[in-house]
């Protein structure tokens, strides 16, 4: 079979997309798309908010009458079923698309026989890229695991030490990292549906876990989180005031019915497990998928960080380390937790990247588990070459 030609501009360009709405499109996935006409882009977009246009109907919006007979780039494969909105297959059809190029296919049970079929009877080419890079399956993974897993993708975030220390052994952490890296984390924040902390932090620090971003045109707040299973944070800690961002607690049977109705005063959202004893994450996740979120920011102490971690719940890492040492037996370590016994288990991830931000070193790192979303999903493409 001849090989088929793309355009790696094109790629790059629907990459950038994709980029850009990054934490806005839960349930659905950051999906960019680009139209391209003899060789030029002509058309762009990315997935709006839920019940807003995909990324495909926003590029042929965009492209408009110029679109017939042209190239489709998708970093996702078009969907093809009436969801909040009605199938892409169908746009891409009716405006006359000569060939679709997509990056990954749509692990959606609703896709049927994909996008490749629906399109051949329109009579247009439809081809999946080869190889995906590290962007997308980045942008994507989140949406990938709470398709296949029902939870969201959980990022843990943190600052230690050069001595793997998070703090002193009095209990002050502010501020290990520098201004740089904090910045950096808001950022982060930008970028996902919730953070989650635990009583502890709040109780210590009395975060108030939002994004601060001067002038940033894109900011949105995320869904804050904390896990308290016996209604120890006082309701007026600042992570409940409503006007910043919208809460929501988890908690089990041993949190005070009064402590969780002054919280439901607040406009904080309360969700109570039926049991005694520590929330159970495994479910809290899962309910967090049911409610479309698709990824999670943990930024917690060690007994939350550690939990999460013996739940096979962590699946990226933002590590800042500040070129300091504090020392002392009992100053904390990021992480708690049962842990491992054997050193053979604790290779479980890859670094992807790391940065030096006002001096501390951040890396970044990812488990193998997402790796393993994507195993399948490119296997058999037939070959993609950029055009010369």
């Amino acid at each position: 079979m001849r090989e088929q030609v793309y355009n790696e501009q094109a790629y790059q360009r629907s990459v950038e997309c994709a980029e850009s709405v990054r934490g806005r499109t839960s349930p659905n996935p950051a999906v960019g798309a680009v139209v391209v006409r003899d060789g030029t882009v002509i058309g762009w977009g990315a997935t709006q908010p839920p019940g807003g246009p995909h990324a495909e109907r926003q590029a042929l919006l965009h492209a408009g009458p110029a679109a017939r007979g042209a190239d489709l780039y998708v970093t996702l494969e078009p969907c093809t079923f009436h969801g909040r909105t009605p199938p892409c297959t169908d746009a891409i059809s009716a405006a006359g698309i000569a060939r679709v190029f997509f990056v990954m296919r749509d692990p959606d049970p609703r896709m049927g026989g994909g996008a490749e079929d629906a399109l051949r009877a329109s009579g247009i080419a439809c081809r999946q890229i080869s190889p995906a890079d590290e962007r997308v399956r980045l942008q994507l993974a989140p949406f990938f695991l709470r398709i296949q897993q029902h939870r969201p993708l959980v990022t843990w975030k943190y600052a230690m030490s050069l001595d793997g220390k998070i703090a002193t052994h009095t209990g002050m952490s502010q501020w290990i990292s520098t201004r740089d890296s904090r910045s950096v984390v808001h950022a982060i924040r930008n970028t996902v549906d919730a953070v989650m902390t635990g009583s502890g932090t709040v109780l210590a620090d009395d975060p108030l876990l939002t994004v601060r971003i001067a002038d940033h045109v894109t900011l949105r707040q995320p869904l804050r989180v904390v896990i308290d299973s016996r209604g120890q944070c006082p309701p007026s800690a600042k992570v409940f005031c409503q006007q910043h961002a919208a809460t929501l607690v988890f908690c089990t049977n041993d949190a005070p019915a009064i402590w969780q109705q002054a919280l439901t005063r607040h406009g904080v959202q309360v969700i109570c497990q039926p049991m005694s004893g520590r929330v159970d994450l495994r479910a809290a996740t899962a309910q967090l998928s049911d409610m479309g979120i698709n990824h999670v920011l943990l930024e917690a102490g060690a007994g939350l960080a550690g939990a999460c971690a013996d739940a096979q719940l962590i699946d990226e890492i933002h590590c800042f380390i500040a070129p300091g040492v504090i020392g002392n037996q009992h100053a904390p370590s990021p992480l708690a937790g049962h842990g491992i016994e054997q050193l053979h288990e604790w290779r479980a991830f890859r670094f992807v990247e790391q940065f030096v931000h006002g001096g501390d070193m951040h890396i970044h790192a990812v488990h193998h588990r997402i790796d393993a979303l994507f195993q399948h999903n490119q296997q058999g493409v037939s070959t993609c070459l950029p055009a010369s």
